[in-house]
């Protein structure tokens, strides 16, 4: 049986050419134990993996690949939640130090990951003895060097040389495949992301690109035909001492919202019956000061607390420097967020369900969505940042993936389709909908367009 430790997903951007989704798929089916996530200083396709793997009811390893400053190869693994908790900040430290989509590591920047496993990648060259003695210094015990052997004439060379290694300075050994593709049917569309990270044409990459299609999911069958039993055995070893998953992940709220002395939830309640008081008239206090301690029983119970008191300190802000905001959405069904001031609508007036804004049977945190006038919106942005500082405070960002207007320009560019053909062919006119067309089109003029590669422009 195997582990898969490490795996490259289209997260790599150009360099893995499956989905993660594809990939834990195509793991469970072959009868992998586990399979690990392993993208380039990133955590992004974890989530994808994560959902899959608990559909296929394989176990599935969050871990990332890094390469240092001095050409040191290690992928990282979250044995337990500090050791995830430490690989998110090194990949957030390294990210911050470069340009957008660019990341810098050292080997100083591993003096604290004092948990977590490290799966080593030799370069198989007299610099892997520095790099052998550092890693034995500091990480033996959780360390490994992970061997890929792809029938490229040199396995048996690069065994010999890691079972030196190995021997010389105590670093046990695993197979790990650098995994690029769930299937082999991808390798055309993996050199073809090859020629567009390099900026040059498929027929000038040369040895640039990997000499076969061997780094997909291969059968075990294969894999116990190419790999030595032991370190296949290894690669299970690996894989039982990794035990986190994204489920043990809990909201962790700042402390600068809360009272000295004060629960939470005491807290919470004395907001909102101060807010109900001026919101209600005598009447009506009494009905809606029951209503408030149901939704903070079932807010407390989930452990939100912390969220409604953030979102109240920054109204709190707006509020005395005048900014106009407006809460709307789900959370206009909440009587606390009504008495907290989030919101302006009554649910006296409209009376809907507070489930529709949580619940114990949707399990996700409660979502209040407040727009603040645009003018002013970057001083929301600026106290956030002041109060709870740059290091804990970001703004949230999104993953930007092809689309079948640049994916049919940069294909077509790697392929020598000149510019006033592809411009002739109205590309920039394409939608998705139409890329499959918009191939055949490419085709129909008459060029060597290698359709078997065009066809897998589905994956972009």
């Amino acid at each position: 049986m195997y582990a898969e430790l490490h795996c490259l997903t289209n997260f790599s951007f150009q360099h893995g050419a499956s989905h993660p989704e594809e990939l834990v798929k195509t793991a469970s089916i072959l009868g992998y134990k586990a399979i690990a996530i392993t993208d380039r200083c990133s955590f992004s396709a974890l989530v994808k993996a994560h959902v899959e793997a608990e559909n296929q009811g394989i176990k599935m390893i969050s871990g990332s690949e890094f390469h240092f400053d001095d050409g040191t190869k290690i992928i990282l693994l979250a044995e337990n939640l500090e050791a995830y908790k430490k690989i998110s900040f090194l990949i957030s430290k390294s990210r911050r130090r470069k340009k957008k989509g660019g990341y810098e590591i050292s080997r100083s920047d591993l003096d604290d990951f004092d948990v977590g496993l490290l799966i080593w990648l030799p370069s198989y060259n007299e610099k892997d003895l520095s790099c052998a003695s550092w890693l034995s210094r500091n990480f033996l015990g959780r360390v490994w060097i992970g061997v890929g052997l792809f029938y490229s004439g040199t396995d048996q060379s690069r065994l010999k040389w890691v079972y030196r290694l190995s021997e010389n300075y105590g670093l046990r050994v695993t197979a790990a495949g650098d995994v690029r593709m769930h299937s082999y049917s991808r390798r055309p569309l993996l050199d073809v992301l090859t020629a567009i990270r390099l900026g040059i044409q498929i027929e000038e990459v040369g040895t640039r690109i990997f000499s076969n299609g061997e780094h997909y999911l291969r059968p075990i069958e294969r894999l116990v035909s190419i790999y030595p039993s032991a370190l296949l055995k290894e690669s299970l070893r690996v894989a039982e001492r990794c035990n986190f998953s994204l489920k043990q992940l809990v909201y962790e709220y700042p402390h600068e919202i809360f009272s000295d002395g004060k629960k939470k939830s005491s807290q919470l309640r004395d907001l909102a019956y101060a807010g109900a008081k001026q919101r209600f008239s005598q009447k009506e206090i009494k009905y809606f000061l029951a209503r408030i301690d149901n939704e903070i029983s079932l807010i407390r119970e989930l452990g939100y607390e912390g969220y409604f008191l953030m979102v109240y300190d920054i109204i709190c802000f707006a509020k005395s420097h005048r900014i106009f905001y407006q809460g709307r959405g789900s959370a206009a069904n909440s009587v606390v967020c009504y008495c907290l001031f989030i919101t302006e609508v009554s649910p006296h007036h409209i009376d809907m369900l507070f489930e529709r804004f949580i619940s114990r049977e949707r399990n996700d945190p409660p979502d209040i969505d407040i727009d603040f006038e645009h003018e002013r919106r970057e001083e929301i942005i600026q106290y956030i940042y002041q109060k709870y500082g740059r290091e804990r405070a970001a703004i949230t960002a999104s993953v930007v993936t092809y689309r079948s207007r640049s994916a049919v320009r940069d294909v077509a560019k790697v392929l020598g389709v000149d510019a006033w053909k592809a411009k002739e062919l109205h590309l920039k006119e394409i939608r998705w909908e139409s890329a499959p067309q918009a191939i055949i089109d490419l085709q129909s003029i008459g060029l060597d367009l290698k359709s078997h590669t065009l066809q897998h422009l589905a994956f972009l």
